[in-house]
């Protein structure tokens, strides 16, 4: 197994079938942790520009309907990560707070690893979007740590 990443060939010869269920399972958990941590990351940003987060913004910027914005508050609320009431604006619980604070300084690794290999502003942040979700904190660490070296 060659740890070549020019190497080519089939990904799976590259390492053992656990090895690659265990990839695909933490991709397809990372898949359904994003969408959470997208609209708590979100509702942190609204809180923070405007003291409050209110749904239509929320589906404003994500540009999906309110519905759908209503339903995905009632999962937050349910999992204590959102206070909301019907009608009324959405704040984040502590728990929310720390979510969208880890979700906030993964997104800015990311950012800055792609700004530090030459991708271009509004590139790296539209491409960081969703790929700090895939991310483990062993793969963020390494691209803080490249990225403080290429400061110095």
């Amino acid at each position: 197994m060659s740890s070549d990443p020019k190497g080519g060939g089939a990904v799976s010869a590259h390492m053992t079938p656990d090895k690659q269920a265990s990839h695909f399972k933490r991709a397809r958990e990372a898949r359904e942790s994003e969408i959470i941590e997208d609209y708590v990351e979100l509702i942190a940003d609204l809180i923070d520009e405007h003291g409050e987060a209110r749904a239509v913004d929320i589906g404003k910027r994500l540009g999906v309907t309110g519905a759908t914005v209503n339903k995905m508050i009632a999962r937050l609320k349910m999992m204590d990560l959102v206070n909301a009431e019907p009608y009324r604006s959405i704040f984040l619980t502590d728990e929310g707070r720390k979510m969208a604070e880890a979700s906030r300084a993964r997104h800015h690794i990311v950012v800055a690893l792609l700004r530090a290999v030459g991708v271009d502003e509004a590139t790296a942040w539209a491409d960081a979007e969703g790929m700090e979700h895939c991310c483990s904190p062993e793969t963020l660490a390494a691209f803080a740590e490249f990225v403080k070296k290429q400061g110095s």
